[in-house]
């Protein structure tokens, strides 16, 4: 069944989702954005039909049956609310949300509208993660003990950007740390009990660095280094009992070294591709319309928004 796209938003990720599905021969049906006329260059470029005034005359055509939500952090609650009301299945941008109140409202919303709200968290939807994550719950290597996760960039300080605007959503968590929280907890058992952090802030008073320490019941552990003005591999590790699983550039894996803690024997896995990272997340969603799936990987984002929201409460920042 093919169905009809519409975004909102033509910064640097919807240009993505539109590069991506031109590769796969598709494109959105419709967009909508704060600016007219970039929204107009936008539908031009990719070949969009329609270009809405308003968010409203989007929710209102009935031949949208997606919408998909890349605008800056702090719109997303109003957007996704705007469209599940209106009947629209809604994929949204990361984090997907501010807080974990506002993502159990949005659930609600959509379980009683039945219809498909999700995240777009690319790595729950890579072939890779997948493929591991049965791995590891078949028990081949063991119980898994420990995941330690690394993520920095380089951000150059400026208060107004939505990196360190906190009323744009900014700071090192919402921005990176979503990816780093997402790989602990698609790998963890359970969702961590105890939360544990330090963390310093920039002069606009969002968070800049961070050290993140989660615990579960079943006595796994997750260690999570996240920094906004200092590179760091972007590398996650999977501790298991009889082995450990590296994958660098995690937020899009395709690649996992596994080493053999016995015999130190290494086995390297390749699995679909990091440039396809997003239409994999078209492709799911798809997939779960189809099959009248109630939520695509929902629960880990709310856990992940559990976390967050904890942690932001812990520091005294308000999201």
């Amino acid at each position: 069944m093919k169905y009809s796209w519409a975004i909102i938003g033509y910064g640097e990720i919807a240009l993505e989702m539109a590069e991506v599905l031109k590769k796969n021969g598709r494109t959105f049906y419709g967009i909508f954005g704060r600016s007219f006329e970039k929204a107009l260059s936008f539908a031009h470029r990719f070949g969009i039909s329609k270009v809405y005034k308003n968010a409203e005359e989007l929710f209102s055509d009935k031949s949208v049956d997606i919408v998909y939500i890349a605008t800056p952090n702090s719109s997303h609650a109003m957007y996704i609310t705007d469209a599940l009301l209106h009947g629209k299945n809604v994929l949204c941008e990361k984090p997907i949300v501010l807080n974990s109140f506002q993502l159990s409202n949005a659930q609600n919303t959509a379980k009683k509208k039945n219809l498909i709200l999700s995240e777009a968290m690319t790595l729950y939807h890579m072939p890779l993660y997948k493929n591991l994550q049965k791995r590891i719950q078949s028990g081949e290597f063991g119980s898994v003990k420990m995941i330690q996760v690394n993520f920095g960039s380089f951000k150059p300080y400026n208060p107004e950007n939505r990196f360190f605007n906190p009323e744009k959503g900014g700071g090192a968590l919402m921005d990176i740390g979503v990816y780093a929280l997402s790989f602990a907890r698609w790998f963890m058992t359970c969702a961590p009990e105890q939360i544990s952090s330090q963390v310093t802030f920039a002069q606009s008073g969002v968070d800049e660095q961070s050290g993140i320490l989660l615990s579960n019941s079943k006595n796994e552990i997750a260690v999570i280094s996240l920094s906004f003005r200092a590179k760091q591999p972007k590398r996650g590790t999977v501790i298991c009992e009889n082995a450990f699983i590296e994958i660098y550039d995690f937020p899009r894996g395709n690649k996992a070294e596994i080493t053999w803690t016995q015999d130190g024997k290494k086995e390297f896995i390749e699995d679909g591709n990091a440039e396809d990272a997003l239409f994999y997340e078209v492709l799911d969603m798809e997939k779960a319309i189809l099959n009248s799936e109630k939520e695509m990987y929902l629960d880990y984002s709310q856990d992940v928004s559990d976390i967050m929201t904890k942690l932001c409460s812990t520091w005294n920042f308000s999201v």
